[in-house]
């Protein structure tokens, strides 16, 4: 028989855990953000393992506010503290100091859009659009945007090639839509000496993509062509491998089935797509990250949301595409690669 009242109880509430993770999640971002802003991680890599003085007196801040801010560097696992010296961890070795060969550090700022927007969130699920969308100066969010992701997404690219064998291609060509930075086009032509690219953005973005291009003594094997992805001019059966670098999420569905249908016709036969972006599972509750992505992506675009795996591999093969299969080079960034087939292989 089951015991009722005190201190026994039929109902056991549920644990207010989800609740305190997500109330604390401003105050975690804010911490890591702040912590770049001062350059903290920079340096400490620079002093070595350092007390709370050391950096204050490195950085001119005050030594109370800045052992709060340490302090909960440490409880967020991303620094170490024995005895009240302060040091990197690995992980912000790799992913926070800015020359870290995995570096976030300017992504970070910028991930999750323009931050006011955030605060006014239940208003643009009010009326199903943001009161600034990121698309009245998008020059202005994708500059810092392109800079920041350049790494993480040129890391992705270039272990794509460990699935995709491009560095194998017999002098392919590359058409880079949407490109920001470049990542996959600079990886190739680093892989395959023999291989060319068009790189497309819009002109703004173009301008450092040609600054990041020639800091990798490419800039001989590329054409760069400015203009909306949607209308700028492709040469149809041009191109060996088309790449849409996490640009799909950005255009809502049409927009997202339009380029996947350029793609498709800008390839030769046997010509290869790689569609990088967030896939959420078909239920919605699996990969919290891409789940999380859209909410980023309706919070400050007007059309912007993550779409499934279901979605795009139906619109992969409702433009013609075979063979399509899905690959994951580094963590959290999943690929679809889809053959354009043959006349043959179609009949």
């Amino acid at each position: 028989m089951a015991h009722v009242g005190r201190p026994w109880t039929d109902y056991k509430p549920p644990a207010s855990a989800p609740v305190w993770a997500a109330i604390e999640g401003l105050g975690r971002y804010y911490i890591l953000v702040a912590a770049l802003e001062l350059d903290l991680f920079d340096s400490i890599q620079k002093l070595g393992p350092s007390t709370v003085e050391q950096l204050s007196d490195e950085l001119s801040l005050p030594t109370a506010h800045l052992r709060s801010l340490l302090d909960s560097v440490v409880a967020l696992e991303l620094l170490e503290q024995v005895r009240d010296v302060y040091d990197l961890n690995d992980a912000a070795k790799r992913y926070l100091v800015s020359d870290g060969p995995a570096t976030m550090a300017g992504l970070v700022p910028v991930a999750p859009g323009p931050h006011e927007n955030w605060t006014r969130l239940a208003d643009t699920v009010r009326r199903g659009r943001p009161a600034t969308p990121i698309e009245d100066d998008a020059a202005a969010f994708y500059l810092p945007l392109v800079e920041g992701t350049f790494t993480t997404m040129h890391r992705c690219a270039t272990r794509a090639d460990l699935k995709l064998r491009y560095s194998a291609m017999s002098r392919p060509r590359v058409l880079d839509l949407g490109a920001g930075l470049a990542p996959w086009a600079v990886a190739v032509l680093e892989q395959n000496e023999h291989a060319t690219a068009v790189i497309n953005d819009i002109p703004e973005v173009l301008v450092k993509a040609r600054e990041k291009v020639a800091s990798f003594g490419l800039t001989d094997r590329v054409e760069f062509r400015a203009g909306d992805f949607h209308k700028v001019h492709v040469e149809d059966e041009g191109y060996d491998l088309v790449v849409l670098g996490h640009v799909c999420r950005a255009e809502g569905a049409q927009g997202a089935e339009n380029l996947i249908r350029r793609s498709y016709a800008a390839l030769v036969p046997g010509g290869r797509l790689v569609l990088s972006d967030y896939f959420p599972d078909s239920e919605r509750k699996l990969n919290p990250h891409a789940v999380l992505m859209g909410a980023t992506m309706m919070a400050s675009t007007t059309r912007g949301f993550t779409f499934t795996h279901e979605e795009f591999s139906n619109w992969l093969s409702a433009a013609g595409f075979q063979t399509i299969r899905l690959i994951e080079p580094i963590g959290f960034q999943q690929c679809f690669v889809a053959v354009k087939p043959s006349p043959k292989e179609m009949n």
